[in-house]
C-alpha cells in the first residue's frame, strides 16, 4: 500500500525530463490499474487520514495530520473522521507548526466552504502570518462578499500588520478584496483583438479560455505563428478540455491556488516522474519572475535586462493596448512576483470518481496547474481519452517548441465553456481578418 510519506511525495514532488513526443500507444501507467486505485482509496481512508486523525495530536504526530490534510483536499475526502481531525486542528491551532496550519487552512477552504466560518473569523482577529491571514481572509470574503466584510478585513490588515505596505502578499490581498465583487470580463471585441494582436507577438499561442468560477471546465485552442487557428484536416477547430482549478480552490495569488490568469511562456515539452500527473508529455510553462526574463520572452542571451527595466511594461506588450488595463491579465505577473512557480499544462492519472459530484467531473483539480482531460483503461493501463496528448501533439506538429499561453476568464457563467462559444469567437476573428486582408 502507499504509505503516508510516499503519498506526500506524490503530491509535492515534481521532476521533469525533456522528451520527444511518444506514440500514444506507448504511453502506459500502472498507477491507473484497477487494483492500484482500489489500494490507494483504502490507504487514503484507513492509513493516511484514518490512523492520523484518530491518534492524539501532538508534536510527534503533527506531521501525520499535515499529510492527511493534503490528501483530503486533493482527493476531496469528507467524512466524520476528517471533520473530527479538522476540529482537533482548530482546537490546537496556536501550538501547530506553520506548515500544518497552512495545510489545514487550505483543506478547510477547499472542502468546507461554510462549516468553519466562525473558527476562521476568530483566526482573522489574531493571525500574524501574512499568508495564513490571507487564506483566512479569502475564506471569509467568499462566505460574505458584502462590502462591509471586505472593509472589515482591510481594517484588520492595517491593525494587525503595521508594515502592511511593504508586505507583497497583503498588497495583492488588498487588490483581491477590491476586485472580488467587481469582476469585469473581457468583451468579445477584446478577445478578437487579442487574436489579431498575435501577429505582433509572432509566436505560436495557446489560449486557455476559462470561466471566472473555476469549478467549470475551460477549453484550449492553438493559434499558429501565421495567425491561423489549428484545425483538423476536415476543417474543424481543434479544442482541448482543460481545468484551471486547484484542489483547494484558493485565489490565484496564494500557493497552490487556482491557475492565475495572464501570460505564461511555453518552453517546450517534458515528462514528469510524478505518478499523479502521469507519463503523458506536458507543456513546460514559465511564469514571470520564475526564471530569467530573457527566457520568459524567448530573447537571445545577448539581450540585456537591467534591474531598472520595467518588466511589467514589457509583459504588457504581449497584450493589445485595449487589454493592458484589464486587471485579471496581470495575475500571473504578480503571482510570479510573489513566488508561485512550477505551473505547467499536464494530464492526470487520478481517478475522476473522487470528483463525481463536482461540477468539473470528470476532470481533475491540481495544485494550480492546467490539467487536461485524461481517462485511462483500468484493465491495461493505456489511454482511453487524452486531451493532453492531443494538445501537445498539435502544438508540436508545426515548427518550434516555444510560444506563449494565455489563461483568460471569458465570463462568469456557471457552466463549462462550450465548443459553440469558442467557435463563434474564432469565426468572428477570421471574418474580420479576411476583411482586413482585402
Amino acid at each position: 500500500m502507499i504509505g503516508r510519506a510516499v503519498l506526500l511525495c506524490l503530491l509535492i514532488f515534481l521532476q521533469y525530463v525533456a522528451e520527444a513526443q511518444p506514440r500514444r500507444e506507448d504511453i502506459y501507467s500502472d498507477f491507473v490499474l484497477y487494483n492500484k486505485r482500489q489500494l490507494l482509496v483504502k490507504d487514503l481512508h484507513e492509513n493516511v487520514v484514518g490512523k492520523a486523525f484518530l491518534s492524539p495530536l501532538d508534536s510527534n504526530t503533527e506531521y501525520r495530520y499535515e499529510a492527511a490534510c493534503r490528501a483530503i483536499v486533493q482527493f476531496m475526502l469528507d467524512n466524520d473522521t476528517t471533520q473530527q481531525g479538522i476540529t482537533q486542528l482548530f482546537v490546537q491551532y496556536d501550538s501547530l507548526q506553520y506548515d500544518t496550519r497552512r495545510a489545514m487552512l487550505e483543506t478547510v477552504y477547499g472542502v468546507y466552504p461554510e462549516q468553519y466560518i466562525q473558527s476562521i473569523q476568530l483566526l482573522l482577529a489574531k493571525e500574524t502570518n501574512p499568508l495564513l491571514f490571507a487564506i483566512a481572509a479569502a475564506y471569509s470574503l467568499r462566505y460574505d462578499s458584502a462590502s462591509v466584510n471586505a472593509a472589515t478585513i482591510k481594517k484588520r490588515i492595517k491593525e494587525q500588520f503595521p508594515n502592511y505596505a511593504n508586505i507583497t502578499i497583503l498588497n495583492e490581498l488588498d487588490k483581491y478584496l477590491n476586485n472580488y465583487t467587481h469582476y469585469k470580463p473581457p468583451t468579445t471585441n477584446d478577445l478578437i483583438e487579442l487574436f489579431r494582436y498575435q501577429q505582433t507577438v509572432k509566436k505560436k499561442v495557446i489560449y486557455s479560455l476559462q470561466r471566472h468560477s473555476r469549478d467549470y471546465a475551460g477549453l484550449a485552442i492553438i493559434q499558429n505563428a501565421d495567425g491561423s487557428f489549428m484545425r483538423t484536416p476536415e476543417g474543424r477547430l481543434l479544442i482541448f478540455e482543460q481545468l484551471a482549478r486547484s484542489a483547494s480552490g484558493l485565489p490565484y495569488f496564494l500557493p497552490d491556488g487556482n491557475t492565475p490568469q495572464g501570460i505564461y511562456s511555453i518552453q517546450g515539452t517534458a515528462v514528469t516522474y510524478n505518478k499523479l500527473i502521469g507519463p503523458t508529455p506536458n507543456l513546460q510553462l514559465v511564469m514571470p519572475y520564475e526564471r530569467k526574463w530573457t527566457t520568459f520572452f524567448h530573447a537571445g542571451d545577448s539581450t540585456v535586462w537591467t534591474p531598472s527595466s520595467d518588466m511589467l511594461w514589457a509583459y504588457l506588450q504581449l497584450l493589445p493596448p485595449t487589454m493592458r488595463t484589464y486587471p485579471g491579465l496581470t495575475e500571473s505577473f504578480f503571482a510570479g512576483k510573489l513566488g508561485r512557480n512550477s505551473i505547467i499544462a499536464h494530464g492526470t492519472t487520478i481517478d475522476p470518481e473522487y470528483f463525481r459530484n463536482k461540477p468539473w467531473y470528470p476532470l481533475t483539480p491540481t495544485m494550480g496547474c492546467l490539467c487536461a482531460k485524461e481517462l485511462w483503461n483500468v484493465s491495461n493501463g493505456r489511454l482511453l481519452v487524452s486531451d493532453q496528448f492531443n494538445l501537445v501533439s498539435a502544438f508540436t506538429s508545426t515548427a518550434g517548441s516555444k510560444g506563449y499561453l494565455y489563461v483568460i476568464d471569458i465570463d462568469d457563467q456557471k457552466k463549462a465553456v462550450s465548443r459553440t462559444e469558442v467557435e463563434k469567437l474564432v469565426k468572428e476573428y477570421e471574418v474580420k481578418r479576411v476583411a482586413v486582408d482585402r
